[in-house]
């Protein structure tokens, strides 16, 4: 029975537009692969727990590439008392006054808890650098920042988990069209979405630049083949559990 892969590594460079984008599962091997996954993960939340090792687990993505769903089969199985999602937009009020690491190091993980990030710092080297809003001098920089505050944390004993969502732009506006005539998913789609998908191009080569110079060792990138969206829930359970697994042992 095929299985979704395990990650790729991530420290190699990646071109998006060469992305092996049909992998997919049928529904009974989607079924069968998350209940095993989800049951790893729900142990490994235990661990966790008992070994006092946090977890930062960081999702980001193309717009509509599944990002929502990967975080609900993630915290499905999971004991509420273990977890917590932090979903981030544009910086307002106070944040704004601050560094834009602030409001991320404010929700990094406790010991022996898991920190879901629904986007994160790395905004910085993609919305930011590609809409304008940081100049070029303060993205630049900020690899090396970001580097840093990832090494600062795992140094604590932060086990570190990135994913990459990835999809086609003819995906992505299929699931546009579905957003936009569904009552329970409608509020999900904005004139940003339609307005960000005239800068593709360049969020894909901001996004390839952002694999190239921060992913690290303690740190990697998992790019995940979104298209299927059994096979990507299926591939990011696995590979969290994969890396928590090797820091509890």
């Amino acid at each position: 029975m095929p299985e979704a892969s395990r990650s790729a590594n991530a420290m190699r460079p990646v071109n998006l537009d060469k992305l092996d984008l049909s992998k997919s599962l049928t529904r009974r091997q989607y079924e069968i692969q998350l209940a095993r996954e989800q049951i790893r993960v729900n142990d490994c939340g235990l661990a966790c727990v008992k070994s006092g090792v946090p977890v930062l687990c960081v999702i980001e993505g193309s717009d509509a590439a599944g990002k929502g769903g990967a975080i609900n089969r993630i915290t499905y199985p999971l004991d509420p008392r273990c977890f917590t999602v932090a979903s981030f937009a544009a910086p307002h009020g106070e944040e704004k006054t601050h560094h834009y690491l602030w409001r991320f190091w404010r929700n990094l993980p406790r010991a022996g808890h898991l920190t879901i990030f629904d986007r994160s710092y790395y905004g910085r080297v993609l919305v930011e650098r590609v809409e304008k809003f940081a100049a070029r001098a303060e993205w630049s920089r900020a690899y090396q920042e970001i580097n840093e505050f990832e090494a600062q944390q795992v140094a604590f004993g932060m086990a570190i988990v990135k994913f990459w969502l990835q999809i086609s732009r003819k995906e992505q506006w299929r699931r546009f069209k579905r957003r936009e005539t569904d009552p329970f998913r409608s509020y999900k789609l904005t004139e940003e979405d339609f307005r960000n998908r005239t800068h593709w191009n360049d969020y894909q080569a901001a996004a390839e630049e952002m694999f190239l110079r921060t992913s690290t060792p303690a740190a990697p990138w998992n790019v995940v083949e979104a298209e299927d969206k059994y096979f990507a829930r299926v591939k990011v359970l696995r590979t969290l559990a994969d890396t928590i697994e090797k820091h509890v042992s």
